[in-house]
């Protein structure tokens, strides 16, 4: 018996990452999935969890366009017959000096990471409301809440303006049985992240996710299952006590005052 056997998910950004991933995991504890990506590729890592013997389906959608949303939860929950579980993940980011930041650049990324969280919670939202239960865990960041780096400000933006939703959205829902919560990761061995450490060091991109790691306590970086066994935690009953909470994962990475010259 696992721990979210006759459940229905949907997850965002579930083509690859640190969606993938928390797709797994909760499918791995019973849950039914649904993958939910823009890139075509969502079908086949729905695909893969089925072979694994595992509840998945996929549906392809842009979710900064909120009609769109709307239509695939609706016909998801007609489907499934409920919505139990919204692993709101789906994120962007662009690395852009302030003085360099277009427009569209910034359009870009407050659709996703600030519109396309909104309109996934909104659409779910009536669902988990008439069935008095549901269970909303949103992606937000440690960038912009705890740490800063150069030419993140509309990223570090729309990772608080997640965090904001998530605290806002917990005080109403509360009352309806809706527990709303938000992880907070820190360096995730995702694929994004792997093809960062392979643009700054194509000679050796091993090394570079080390030299990553190294400023971490607990000198790795994290992996997508270890979200997704957070997500499963938040998810599950286990945690039909929290709610409105900011859970950061991050293996220590931001405890540090400063970078520490004198051991670097």
């Amino acid at each position: 018996m696992g721990k979210l056997d006759g459940r229905v998910a949907i997850v965002t950004g579930a083509a690859q990452g640190i969606g993938n991933g928390g797709a797994r995991v909760l499918a791995r504890h019973g849950a039914t999935v649904i993958l939910v990506d823009f890139a075509e590729s969502v079908a086949a890592a729905a695909e893969s969890l089925r072979q694994e013997g595992l509840r998945a389906d996929c549906r392809r959608v842009d979710v900064s366009r909120l009609e769109d949303v709307r239509a695939m939860v609706d016909e998801v929950a007609a489907k499934y017959g409920k919505i139990d579980i919204l692993f709101n993940n789906a994120g962007v980011n662009r690395r852009v000096r302030f003085e360099d930041l277009d427009v569209e650049t910034r359009d870009f990324i407050f659709g996703v990471n600030i519109y396309g969280v909104w309109n996934m919670a909104r659409a779910v939202y009536p669902h988990m409301l008439r069935a008095g239960y549901g269970r909303i865990i949103n992606t937000s960041s440690v960038t912009g809440v705890k740490v800063v780096d150069e030419g993140q400000t509309t990223y570090a933006m729309s990772k608080g303006a997640v965090l904001s939703l998530t605290k806002a959205l917990a005080y109403e829902a509360g009352p309806h049985g809706i527990t709303v919560n938000a992880i907070l990761p820190g360096w995730v061995r995702t694929p994004k992240v792997e093809q960062v450490a392979a643009d700054s060091r194509p000679e050796d991109p091993e090394s570079a996710l080390r030299d990553m790691a190294a400023f971490i306590p607990l000198k790795r970086l994290c992996g997508i299952e270890e979200i997704g066994d957070l997500v499963a935690f938040l998810a599950s009953d286990d945690a039909k006590y929290i709610t409105g909470t900011e859970m950061v994962i991050d293996g220590g990475s931001t405890l540090p005052e400063t970078f520490d010259i004198l051991h670097a």
